[in-house]
């Protein structure tokens, strides 16, 4: 008979521990690989979230500087409660260290010391950029690429979101789970709402969002079945595509903060700018104003554009119309034209403003796609507002002798007399004039009541004040022409015997004249190269061998002119 082999109650319990260490120690492995899992899917959560801002941040790789950095690190922080001696105080110090330190340094590199080391401005403009930024991506037109801090939106939105979602991402409880992805669909819709209206590949990124979301609940709540996972997959890509395609072709206006914002910039402290015209030429006439490098021969530039006539002035609208001369904004880093605005001769030019120039408004050519200020000049960018529709720029610090800044623009092929003869009215809601003299609906019937179409109607006005008036400034051994464009003013110049004025009487005259034919009609204030005649002239312009230009303008050179919109010329 065999005898049993005898096991001590030693070696029992050395094998006990033994397989209770190994199970703890695969149940901590099992724990961490699974926290580390969803730590990374919270990561990815947040992410795919605010990409609805790279758009308002121009590109990819600019949204990435922020967005990349912020969510790793406040991953980090969040993995940080996985190890006790680590939660709570030591965390919020490094969240403090995070948003209040390493963000400023990625938002506003040039405040610091080597761009490396914080400084004092770092850190309070880093401090005031938290908040700000968000007034900002709603407030400017984008792109705004990282214009005064606007990164620290994007920094915040990640480094708070990627904690809160990946402290409860870890929590011992997976029904917590629920909460990091309602932090992350929170997160989508905020940057949604700072975003812009062109949602084409974001909806891509929201299926993504939402089969990422599927997966790691089924995986942390254990209702994956490995048996069906073949088929599971085959359903969920099929309803991705189809979500993707009906999404891709129902065309719905997004629903954006930056439609309801009404920019803060009161124009009504502002005087008119055609008022300020007869000064600078009697001040500054023989005086260097502007000189504008690598600008097309003939071109103008536009200072102000003013739509509103109340018997006095003519002046900026109050701004509430899209299509006003009033409604200026924010500029980003770059401006998108508008449909009518495409196509033309693209350009490059740089600017520099002279002793004399004064009031408000940024001397700008054509149709602005980019303006960047210079050097030290670059803090004139948080004061520069720009309206579309009238291709007109203000900086509401005032412009000054010194600044210096570049615009790339498009410039229009003027239409030809005969185009632009056959041409008819575009519409377009404009203020209402308030008071017009008699004088000028009168001279307005007489000079085109006979003309067929509005193009005719407008080039015989030019025609007719061109042929019948005299010019004068009025200055010193000019035939007397008083300065103003007031009601008395037009109908002393369209009534009286003698008809003599400057640019600022007779842009004013035809400008009444052509509204009160239901033509759409505005001023612009700006400066013209001008031969010894007063009439413009390619030859202003000074030719280098490499091909570059320069031309600088007068005191003399400012003058005032009508643009009339007409349909597909603008």
């Amino acid at each position: 008979m065999n005898a049993m082999p005898l096991i001590s109650p030693i070696a029992a319990r050395a094998h006990a521990t033994h397989t209770n260490t190994v199970r703890a120690t695969m149940s901590r492995t099992n724990t961490t690989r699974t926290y580390a899992v969803s730590l990374t899917v919270t990561s990815l959560i947040v992410l795919l979230g605010t990409a609805n801002l790279i758009d308002v941040y121009d590109t990819v790789t600019l949204w990435l500087l922020a967005a990349a950095p912020a969510t790793v690190i406040g991953t980090l922080i969040a993995a940080m409660g996985m190890r006790e001696q680590l939660r709570g105080w030591w965390q919020l110090l490094a969240l403090a260290v995070a948003q209040c330190i390493v963000g400023p340094l990625i938002a506003l590199p040039h405040t610091a010391i080597f761009h490396v080391v914080p400084s004092l401005a770092t850190l309070s403009e880093g401090w005031h950029a938290t908040f700000s930024s968000f007034k900002l991506i709603v407030a400017m037109t984008p792109p705004i690429g990282s214009t005064t801090g606007s990164l620290m939106a994007v920094w915040s939105i990640c480094m708070w979101s990627s904690v809160l979602a990946g402290t409860f991402a870890i929590f011992p409880n997976p029904r917590f789970c629920i909460l990091s992805v309602v932090i992350g669909i929170a997160d989508c819709a905020l940057c949604a709402l700072l975003g812009t209206q062109n949602a084409s590949h974001r909806t891509l990124l929201g299926v993504a969002l939402a089969i990422l979301i599927l997966w790691w609940l089924s995986w942390r709540w254990q209702l994956l079945e490995y048996s069906h996972l073949l088929s599971a997959t085959l359903i969920l890509l099929l309803a991705a595509v189809i979500a993707f395609g009906y999404c891709s072709t129902v065309h719905v206006q997004r629903v954006i903060l930056r439609d309801y914002y009404d920019p803060p910039l009161s124009l009504q402290q502002y005087s008119s700018p055609l008022a300020a015209m007869r000064a600078y030429i009697k001040e500054h006439k023989e005086h260097d104003l502007l000189t504008v490098h690598n600008l097309p021969a003939g071109a103008s530039v536009r200072l102000a554009v003013m739509d509103c006539y109340d018997g006095n002035v003519w002046n900026l609208t109050d701004g509430q119309s899209h299509a006003s001369s009033g409604h200026y904004v924010r500029a980003g880093t770059t401006i998108t034209p508008t449909e009518e605005q495409h196509g033309g001769e693209i350009f490059q030019a740089s600017f520099t403003v002279h002793d004399g120039m004064r009031d408000y408004w940024l001397p700008l050519a054509g149709a602005a796609t980019q303006v960047a200020f210079e050097g030290e000049h670059d803090r004139s960018r948080d004061d520069f507002f720009y309206n579309k529709p009238a291709n007109s720029g203000i900086v509401t610090s005032g412009i000054h002798a010194g600044l210096s800044y570049s615009e790339t623009g498009m410039l229009a092929a003027r239409p030809s007399d005969g185009q632009i003869r056959h041409a008819n009215a575009a519409h377009i809601e404009q203020a209402a004039i308030a008071d017009m003299p008699d004088a000028v609906s009168s001279m307005a019937l007489a000079l085109a009541g006979g003309q067929s179409t509005a193009g005719a109607q407008a080039l015989a006005l030019a025609h007719g004040l061109r042929e019948h008036g005299w010019f004068s400034h009025g200055l010193a051994n000019d035939y007397p022409s008083n300065s103003g464009h007031g009601n008395y003013r037009l109908a002393q110049l369209l009534g009286g015997t003698v008809m003599v004025g400057d640019s600022e009487q007779y842009a004013s005259a035809m400008a009444l004249m052509a509204r009160s034919l239901g033509l759409p009609s505005r001023v612009v204030l700006g400066f013209v190269p001008k031969d010894g005649d007063g009439d413009p002239t390619e030859s202003r312009t000074e030719r280098t061998a490499d091909g570059q230009t320069t031309v600088t303008f007068t005191g003399n050179d400012i003058c005032a002119w009508v643009e009339i919109l007409l349909e597909d010329y603008g």
